[in-house]
């Protein structure tokens, strides 16, 4: 039995990973969860809960920081926290998501103690150091999982062999694709909603950009209550000048807008399905609401250019106008689905990959993909595999 191990640190990687971890739960393989990051921290609705509600796989608890201990020390924890692990476990295929300290922290350890490592949705554009981060771990593991074909380019441009990449598409919209059991009315009763009509607002912190944030977050916030509208207001990533955000959006009138720390991943799908419109810069405003036929508005720099559906607006705070009128337009459009990030077919390809022997022989040892014509040594001697 190979031994798979899942890094996760926040709500958001989770809803990709457990897809995928819930796909290939057999005979051939061990699913294990090194449970880390935002999902401890109280503040953000100890979303560890979501894992343990997992069947059928072996969960690892570390705690990597304390609430505002900057990113060196809990990346440097994290290490520590992670090497142990895996010296103990010793798996065959540690599988990482996206841009976040942990992931950095994972791809680091993996590199270093040569283990075989797998970097999912890789090759994106974004905002903030998150897009640092995130070639980092490319060029840290040895296969990649990536959303698009665009990111494979990406992916090659930063030196992997097209032989190393394959395109998943979004895991999470496979939990978005398959059918719900959740109603609206379990949604608005379980988190106390009051109103059936409203949209959703998710602000996160630009880390490269804190200079402005203060303004960038008060003017939507004014611009929202200004329109008179309900909103689901989703609480930010633990980033630098998360707090920022805490601060102004916990002064906005309760009688149209509701902060939730966090949501299950079922229960956002559903609230996602029925919005009017999702505001913000989170991922879910130009992969998810695009998948769904929902409109979105992207605000500043943090998801710029990661999405290009025809759902999605997008606004510049700085250098726009009104963003009142801009939600007053595109309040309760739909659109056709979109499927540049996937189908919801994500699950199935993975298991078909792990199923089959190309993977498990890639060398460890990678080398600089600069042309077609060259060629890499895939396959490791049998002891090492």
């Amino acid at each position: 039995m190979k031994k798979l191990l899942f890094i996760t640190g926040t709500r958001a990687d989770f809803g990709k990973l457990e897809p995928l971890a819930s796909s290939v739960k057999s005979a051939e393989f061990g699913i294990y969860f090194f449970v880390t990051g935002m999902h401890l921290l109280e503040k953000y609705g100890l979303t560890s809960i979501e894992v343990s509600r997992m069947k059928n796989i072996t969960r690892f608890e570390f705690v990597n920081q304390m609430e505002g201990d900057p990113p060196d020390k809990v990346l440097s924890r994290t290490i520590t926290g992670i090497s142990e692990y895996v010296s103990r476990l010793n798996p065959d295929l540690v599988l990482i998501h996206g841009d976040r300290i942990e992931a950095v922290a994972a791809s680091l350890v993996c590199a270093t103690k040569n283990i075989r490592s797998a970097h999912i949705e890789g090759g994106e554009v974004s905002g903030t150091i998150d897009e640092v981060y995130r070639h980092c771990n490319t060029k840290l593991c040895t296969v990649h999982f990536v959303s698009s074909k665009s990111a494979k380019k990406r992916v090659t441009k930063l030196g992997e062999h097209p032989g190393r990449v394959f395109v998943l598409g979004s895991p999470e919209l496979d939990a978005h694709k398959a059918r719900n059991s959740i109603s609206l009315n379990e949604v608005l009763n379980y988190y106390d909603i009051e109103w059936d009509d409203y949209g959703i607002f998710i602000f996160h912190s630009v880390t490269s950009e804190l200079e402005s944030l203060k303004k960038e977050i008060q003017f939507c916030c004014d611009s929202l209550k200004k329109t008179k509208k309900n909103f689901v207001v989703i609480a930010p990533n633990n980033d630098p000048g998360c707090e920022i955000i805490f601060k102004t959006i916990g002064k906005l009138p309760k009688s149209n807008f509701k902060l939730i720390p966090s949501m299950r991943f079922a229960y956002f799908s559903t609230l996602l399905k029925h919005a009017k419109v999702i505001i913000g810069n989170s991922s879910a405003g130009v992969r998810e609401a695009p998948f769904l036929g929902v409109s979105s508005i992207n605000i500043g720099s943090r998801q710029f250019k990661r999405g290009g559906a025809k759902s999605i607006k997008n606004f510049d705070v700085l250098k726009n106008g009104q963003l009142e009128k801009l939600v007053e337009k595109q309040w309760g459009k739909r659109f056709a689905p979109d499927h540049s990030f996937g189908t919801g077919q994500s699950a199935k390809k993975f298991t078909k990959i792990l199923n089959e022997k190309k993977i498990w022989e890639l060398n460890l040892q990678k080398t600089f993909f600069e042309t077609s014509s060259q060629r890499e040594t895939p396959v490791l001697n049998k002891k090492s595999c």
